[in-house]
């Protein structure tokens, strides 16, 4: 699980500072106020670790690419290419991570399932230099820092802190360092010069296996079919605009395994779960993907409004129950302990449907420790979302808010407090507009017209 991003120079973020991240964090704020740069900072290291490009510091996307943000001077803040842009990320591995001693095998130099990256980067004046240069890329295990700093425009070197562990140079191995692989990985030389080197693999390994648990929805989600074709595969996620969600369906019914509703409680698979969370929900009555003909590989979805009424396809229901579905597919259908990350998932949904999103969102987490980060315009979820702290259906503990909002100097960042009654303790002006202001408004208007009614 992601437990804290920090960015600094990163868009409209000259600093965010530290920035927790619980299992179920939401995004608030008016449009252009910083929320979803704070998203795209993940999905930045999110690709960059999964491209094949060793020689690309960041990969800042294309249109294939899970964002596309151009490229450095896009993203530094104020477009000032003389800023560092540094990222920061923790989070919680399944298992610790243990950095073996090579000199004492029996003893371990760190181990600890609290885990953290970052990593500041820069663009080069100098021609003959690559475009951009990594100044410092680190690891962090519980207390102990690995990592490569820059000494000059091209050399570099190890470095350890919080730890008395030093890396040790093989004889005859005097050679400078390069640069790191991208921004995360050590230089392949420091596995050859250095006798005790050969860690660092575990510590790049255990970034990557973050990074792959983080599976992203995008706010955009793609125009229901009237007739899908399934190639027989099982997809990793739902897609950028959920266009992959009845392969994963149907994927899942072939060999997914059963979600587990604890003691006494029959498991069930996916696809029943999301047709029994559509029914809660109120949207329709009845849910089924079915072939066009028998051993095909063409697919039907089929719903029914209500019990009485017919079954109709997808497309001839409501947009929202299109909408939500590869939201609500997307939390059941990922492994345990992932993350996903939701961009505007109450899109096209009326008041109740946003409000049950946080039901959904906080059954993810308490069945499959599923993490929920979201960015989101919705009262209904939030105040949902208060609800159940105060039912104590979930703790406030487990539940992080943040508004977001920009001005001449850049985006800020204000942490709501909750506390145990799922109150908001220090509300922001106009959160969700002036909703007293408006009702004012209207009363004094319609006094006043019906005083010259009069």
């Amino acid at each position: 699980m992601l437990t804290r991003l920090r960015l600094q120079n990163f868009k409209g973020w000259q600093d965010t500072g530290d920035i927790p991240l619980k299992p179920i964090t939401a995004l608030f704020g008016a449009n252009g106020s910083g929320k979803t740069s704070l998203i795209q900072a993940l999905l930045l290291l999110k690709q960059t670790v999964e491209s094949r490009d060793r020689g690309l510091v960041f990969d800042f996307g294309d249109r294939d690419t899970l964002v596309n943000l151009g490229d450095f001077d896009s993203v530094v803040y104020e477009h000032n290419s003389s800023h560092a842009l540094k990222i920061a990320l923790d989070w919680n591995a399944k298992e610790p991570l243990r950095v073996a001693n090579t000199r004492t095998k029996d003893q371990a130099i760190i181990e600890s399932e609290c885990l953290g990256f970052e990593v500041s980067a820069r663009k080069m004046a100098n021609p003959s230099m690559p475009p951009l240069a990594v100044d410092r890329m680190a690891y962090r295990v519980g207390d102990a820092v690995f990592g490569m700093s820059r000494n000059g425009n091209a050399d570099y070197t190890v470095f350890t802190e919080g730890t008395d562990f030093k890396f040790t140079r093989r004889r005859g191995r005097a050679w400078p360092l390069p640069s790191p692989i991208k921004c995360y990985g050590f230089a392949d030389q420091v596995r050859t010069y250095f006798r005790d080197g050969g860690f660092v693999a575990d510590l790049e390994l255990g970034l990557k296996q973050c990074l792959q648990q983080v599976r992203y929805l995008g706010p955009l989600r793609a125009y229901p079919q009237r007739i899908y074709s399934w190639s027989g595969y099982q997809p990793a996620d739902m897609g950028l605009a959920g266009e992959f969600v009845v392969d994963a369906i149907l994927g899942s019914r072939k060999w997914g395994e059963p979600i587990h509703l604890g003691r006494g409680r029959s498991n069930v698979t996916l696809e029943q779960y999301v047709a029994q969370w559509l029914k809660e929900i109120g949207l329709i009555d009845d849910f089924r993907i079915a072939p066009v003909t028998n051993g095909g590989r063409l697919f039907e979805v089929k719903v029914r409004k209500t019990r009485k009424s017919s079954e109709v396809l997808l497309p001839d229901v409501g947009f929202g129950v299109s909408q939500i579905l590869p939201a609500l597919t997307l939390c059941f259908y990922v492994p345990p302990g992932s993350t996903v990350i939701l961009e505007q998932p109450e899109i096209h949904l009326h008041p109740k449907a946003q409000s049950a999103l946080a039901d959904i969102f906080i059954d993810a987490y308490q069945t499959r420790k599923v993490q929920i980060l979201l960015e989101s315009h919705s009262e209904h979820l939030l105040n949902r979302l208060q609800r159940r702290i105060a039912e104590e259906k979930i703790a406030s503990d487990d539940v992080s808010l943040y508004f977001c909002e920009a001005d001449d100097k850049g985006s800020h960042l204000e942490t709501l407090t909750l506390d145990q009654y799922g109150n908001i303790k220090n509300w922001p002006k106009n959160f969700f507009g002036d909703q007293f202001g408006e009702i004012s408004a209207m009363r004094k208007a319609g006094l006043k017209r019906r005083m010259e009614d009069k």
